[in-house]
């Protein structure tokens, strides 16, 4: 698998999961609209998902990843 696609298969599952999460435990607790749950959902992932990203290094293409939560870039 070529590290442009894995990085963005693992930005797609990253945010998947911290989008369902907040969505299944918003809904649980707080009676909202279905729509509203779905945008507060989204940008609470888009904030705190890491982001993945295939960097040219002179060892060839990484898979490096970057978060809120992380000082600098790891790399994946």
């Amino acid at each position: 698998m070529k590290p442009k696609h894995k990085a963005l298969l693992l930005n797609f599952i990253a945010f998947m999961a911290l989008f369902l999460i907040t969505r299944l435990t918003l809904g649980h607790y707080v009676p909202m609209s279905p729509i509203f749950l779905a945008v507060i959902s989204a940008i609470t992932a888009t904030v705190f998902a890491p982001k993945f990203g295939a960097v040219n290094t002179q060892g060839g293409k990484k898979v490096m990843m970057k978060w809120i939560f992380i000082k600098g870039a790891r790399e994946v």
